[in-house]
């Protein structure tokens, strides 16, 4: 009797486990297919598209969150009311119909699990995949930011038609919009680089973590203050060849870049110099931090 009763503690939870599982597949699979299959074939909307650096950042997450199945089951049981709450909230988030809220209910409930199940320490555990998760969550975040562009705009438009000038090229600058050879650019609010900002400082987040450089403030903060820095250059970069080929007349160099592949490899390009990067400014304050340390001693 007292091995059977063992045996029923053990697959309980197991049990529990599988089930609170099977649900999320079958509340949340169908919605997570749409966000890769919109990501993967530009179908979903605009603001959401901002979002697809989900496409490696759900699974990088989801096997954070498998790596870490070890210290959630060693980690007491501990109930905290907060979580009771969350969950009652990503019901109703999700039961609203309203899409920004139905996905939002898929990391809140998440959180809301955390805390019923394990509390604080169970949060503090999957803190980062869950913030992973959060920041993939498509919402309406970029229609909310893009009125406030403008500057942004007008500085890529005018740095542009600056660098088309210097190699020789007739062209003017109205505020955010580019004009050559009788051709009009504008440098609109969803191309003033905020996709390729949102993605730089997601994929930078992932690159702190797993090399653990997140813990380092300093390296942190250089980082991603770099990384910024390089994926306005490389937003501007991109604004002048696409001006230089919708001047030129050569339409399909354009579209091969502004909403091709090419677009896409473009950026893999940038986000690629990420990685040297970091290895180069952990490399740098390492050795400042030793010749620190033997001048003290």
């Amino acid at each position: 009797m007292a091995l059977q009763q063992q045996i029923k503690n053990r697959t309980t939870p197991q049990l529990v486990n599988i089930a609170i599982l099977g649900v999320l597949v079958l509340l949340y699979f169908p919605i997570l297919l749409h966000w890769l299959n919109g990501w993967l074939y530009k179908s979903i909307s605009i603001e959401h598209e901002y979002f697809s650096h989900g496409i490696i950042g759900l699974p990088f997450a989801v096997y954070l969150i498998w790596m870490n199945r070890k210290k959630w089951q060693r980690l007491p049981d501990n109930t905290n009311p907060l979580g009771a709450i969350l969950l009652l909230i990503g019901g109703v988030f999700y039961l609203s119909g309203v899409t920004e809220w139905v996905n939002l209910s898929f990391p809140t409930i998440l959180t809301g699990l955390c805390l019923w199940f394990k509390g604080i320490q169970g949060l503090r555990l999957q803190g980062f995949p869950l913030l992973l998760i959060f920041l993939a969550t498509p919402t309406a975040l970029p229609y909310l930011i893009a009125p406030y562009t403008l500057p942004l705009q007008n500085f890529i438009a005018g740095t542009a038609g600056f660098i088309l000038n210097q190699f020789g090229m007739e062209v003017t600058v109205d505020e955010m919009n580019i004009y050559v050879g009788g051709r009009i650019v504008e440098v609109a609010p969803y191309c003033a680089g905020l996709k390729m900002l949102f993605t730089t400082l997601y994929v930078s987040l992932m690159l702190l973590y797993w090399t653990g450089a997140l813990s380092s403030r300093r390296t942190t903060t250089w980082f991603l203050s770099v990384a910024i820095v390089i994926s306005i250059i490389a937003n501007i970069i991109r604004n002048t060849l696409l001006t230089f080929f919708h001047g030129t007349g050569r339409e399909g160099a354009f579209q091969w870049l502004h909403e091709g592949w090419g677009g896409d490899v473009y950026s893999a390009l940038m986000l690629l110099s990420l990685v040297p990067l970091l290895n180069w400014i952990n490399s740098y304050f390492s050795a400042v931090s030793e010749i620190q340390e033997e001048n003290s001693n």
